[in-house]
C-alpha cells in the first residue's frame, strides 16, 4: 500500500501465521525495514514489483531488531547489492540465542554490514535518524525519516499497544523509557511491525498517550 509519496508499506494481515510489516522508503536511497521471515518473503517480493522494482533494486535492508519474523529473510539478499544493518547488541543476542529465537545460526547470511547507532544515517541524500529503543529486545531501533515525520518503530509500540518483554533480552521499565523517548518526536505516520498504519499527528499523539495510561501497569 502507498503509505505517502515515496513511502510503502507491505502489510501483514494473516491471523493464522506471524510475519511482520515490511515498509519501503523509495527516495533518493531505496531502504527496506525489516524484510520478515525468509518463507513468506513471497509478500515483499510482490509488493515491490507493484511499485516497479525488484529485491536487487534495493540500497539498504535495516531490520529493527533481531527476532526471527522481522530480520530471518535477510539471507534472501544475499549476494544482490543491498547492505544489511542491524544494532550491535542484537547482533550479539542473535549469535548467543539464535536457535532459542528459532533461526538456524548461518554466520555468512546474517552478519550485518554495518552496526546501527543512535544519531544521524545518510544514504545517497537521503537523511534518516536511528533511535535507540531498547525494551522489547536490547538491541531494538526506530528509524525516523523527518522529511515525512515518519517513524518505523519495530514491535516497540503498536496501535493500542506494545511489544513483548518477556522473551530473551525484554525488559519493561526500559520499554517504557523508549516509549516515552519516541513520544517526544514530531510524528505523522506512526509505522509499527505489526498491525495498522497510524497516519495524522493526532491520532499518533492519542496513540501514544493510551498506550501509556492503559498499558504501562501491566509491563
Amino acid at each position: 500500500m502507498k503509505i505517502s509519496d515515496g513511502l510503502h508499506g507491505f502489510i501483514w494481515t494473516s491471523m493464522n501465521v506471524n510475519n511482520c510489516n515490511t515498509f519501503l522508503i523509495d527516495g533518493p536511497a531505496r531502504v527496506l525495514i525489516d524484510p520478515g521471515h525468509m518463507r513468506l518473503f513471497d509478500h515483499v517480493k510482490t509488493g515491490l514489483r507493484q511499485v516497479g522494482l525488484e529485491p536487487s533494486d534495493l540500497d539498504l535492508i535495516i531490520c529493527t531488531h533481531a527476532h526471527p519474523d522481522h530480520v530471518e529473510a535477510i539471507q534472501w539478499f544475499s549476494g544482490t547489492p543491498a547492505l544489511f544493518a542491524l544494532h550491535e547488541r542484537d547482533w550479539q543476542l542473535f549469535q548467543e540465542m539464535g536457535g532459542a529465537l528459532g533461526v538456524s545460526l548461518d554466520q555468512e547470511s546474517y552478519t550485518p554490514d554495518f552496526f546501527l547507532e543512535e544519531g544521524n544515517l545518510e544514504i545517497k541524500d537521503l537523511k534518516l535518524e536511528i533511535v535507540y529503543t531498547p525494551g522489547h529486545s536490547p538491541g531494538s531501533i526506530s528509524v525516523y525519516w523527518p522529511d515525512k515525520k515518519a517513524l518505523f518503530v519495530g514491535d516497540v509500540i503498536f496501535k493500542d499497544g506494545l511489544g513483548r518483554t518477556d522473551l530473551p533480552g525484554g525488559n519493561g521499565a526500559t520499554l517504557k523509557e523508549s516509549i516515552k523517548k519516541l513520544a517526544k518526536l514530531d510524528v505523522e505516520y506512526l509505522l509499527s511491525g505489526h498491525g495498522d498504519v497510524i497516519a495524522g499527528a493526532d491520532r499518533v499523539r492519542k496513540n501514544f498517550e493510551n498506550v501509556e495510561a492503559y498499558w504501562f501497569r501491566f509491563i
